[in-house]
């Protein structure tokens, strides 16, 4: 699959809806007891851009932006204004808001992740569309800096440092990031008399592996 690095026009994603879905296959044995498994690593997320949309203006936009990408041909970066962010969409990213590895003096690509933790679980996300100039990095509690000790690749999310981190130093990164989407119609249907009479199309979009 073929991806563009374009962004789905984020004033448009604003106030869609969607969110990570899970694949779980459910078995309930003879005992009445379930026994439960999953067939997916990673979760997926899944939004409807239509109800954002407010005016002719913006269904010219989307039609642009679909036509360009050849339907569900191309993919392309989408903000999802509910998780966009290394730390709470109300706080400033930090260089230390997240732990993404630890050196070993070798080892000189890390890729940028993000861990959701509920308790004693956790759940750790890759991030392969980081957004460009957002990235902090700190070794040890220490930041550093772009184009001076490290280089990041906007397409996948992986970190290239100058000099390799030192055995046993912790990596942290701050950033903020989009999901890599593509539409999951070929389809749009649209109507002026439906905006008219306050409606609004359904444009489903779907999250896909890079």
């Amino acid at each position: 699959m073929t991806f563009h690095e374009e962004r789905f026009p984020a004033k448009l994603s604003l106030g869609s809806v969607g969110g990570p879905e899970r694949r779980t296959e459910i078995v309930t044995v003879a005992s009445g007891f379930e026994e439960r498994n999953t067939p997916w690593k990673h979760s997926r997320r899944r939004f409807d851009a239509g109800v954002a949309m407010r005016s002719l203006d913006d269904m010219q936009m989307v039609i642009a932006f679909f036509e360009a990408r050849g339907g569900r041909l191309h993919g392309f970066r989408w903000k999802d204004w509910s998780d966009f962010k290394s730390n709470a969409p109300s706080k400033p990213i930090s260089f230390d808001d997240q732990v993404i590895g630890v050196g070993d003096g070798l080892i000189a690509d890390l890729q940028l992740c993000k861990t959701y933790r509920s308790g004693e679980y956790e759940y750790c996300r890759e991030i392969s569309k980081p957004v460009e100039g957002t990235v902090l990095v700190g070794i040890d509690g220490v930041e550093i800096f772009e184009d001076q000790h490290f280089s990041v690749d906007r397409s996948t999310g992986v970190l290239t440092f100058f000099n390799p981190p030192s055995e046993d130093a912790t990596v942290t990164a701050g950033y903020e990031y989009d999901v890599p989407v593509r539409f999951d119609t070929d389809r749009l249907e649209m109507t002026v008399a439906g905006f008219q009479a306050g409606e609004v199309p359904s444009i489903p979009v779907v999250e896909v592996r890079v």
